[in-house]
């Protein structure tokens, strides 16, 4: 009990350790450079505290639930020794995650409304919903995807540094391309689809899958998966915004 107590009490101090800088330069310009007092100081306080329980559960979560799960699932599939059923669920994995990061929500809501305003699409609800709903699929389907590659390149012992530096190219070399309305969107939704939940249970999966395979090494193979999920969606996006 007093280990469990000591623990909780170590995570705590790591939350707040982890958060001051966040909240020294929030209390610098705010007093400092502003010179203003903090609005409804009891709301902050009280929001601080939340941010910090918050970040200490969340941890804890990750450590509790979510990485044992995925390397778990890593390694009763390389058990199996069945690739399509291990590349469907990565490919469900990365699908299902994105499709409902609330980010991506956002970002692609933003986007339609601009492209209406800026005459790309009709100015209608049909029209914005419809095109934010494509965008949302194509880059759900980029991360399904990336997650199949990575999981592909752990199988296979690809390096990864060619392939990340060959994706760049290609982005670099698609840009130029593209509608110039949709580069920024494309370069935007590489960074808001690896969500809270995505993360963990990628990083998990690689990890597991690298740890399960005779002849990989897991800090070399089982890292990299977030990379693909960053990069395939932009090369998506600028795909769609070029043939639509």
């Amino acid at each position: 009990m007093m280990r469990r107590s000591r623990a909780v009490l170590g995570r705590f101090a790591g939350a707040l350790r982890d958060l001051a800088p966040i909240f020294v330069v929030i209390a610098f310009f705010q007093i400092v450079v502003l010179q203003q007092p903090f609005p409804d100081i009891g709301k902050v306080l009280a929001g601080t505290v939340c941010v910090v329980l918050g970040l200490v559960f969340f941890i804890q979560g990750l450590e509790t639930g979510l990485f044992p799960l995925g390397e778990a699932m890593a390694g009763a599939f390389a058990r199996r020794g069945s690739a399509l059923a291990l590349f469907t669920f990565a490919f469900c994995l990365g699908f299902g995650t994105t499709v409902a990061e609330p980010a991506l929500i956002a970002v692609t809501a933003k986007a339609a409304g601009i492209a209406a305003q800026a005459g790309v699409i009709a100015d209608d609800e049909a029209a914005r919903a419809t095109h934010a709903l494509e965008l949302r699929l194509v880059v759900a389907f980029a991360v399904g995807a990336a997650i199949v590659l990575g999981v592909l390149r752990i199988l296979k012992g690809w390096p990864l540094h060619w392939m990340i530096i060959g994706g760049y190219l290609l982005v670099t070399l698609m840009t130029p391309l593209a509608p110039e309305e949709i580069v920024g969107v494309a370069y935007d939704s590489g960074g808001v689809t690896t969500s809270t939940i995505t993360v963990p249970l990628v990083t998990a999966l690689g990890i597991g899958l690298a740890a399960s395979i005779r002849g990989r090494n897991p800090m070399i193979d089982g890292f990299g998966l977030i990379a693909f999920a960053s990069l395939m969606p932009i090369i998506c996006v600028l795909v769609y915004g070029t043939l639509s």
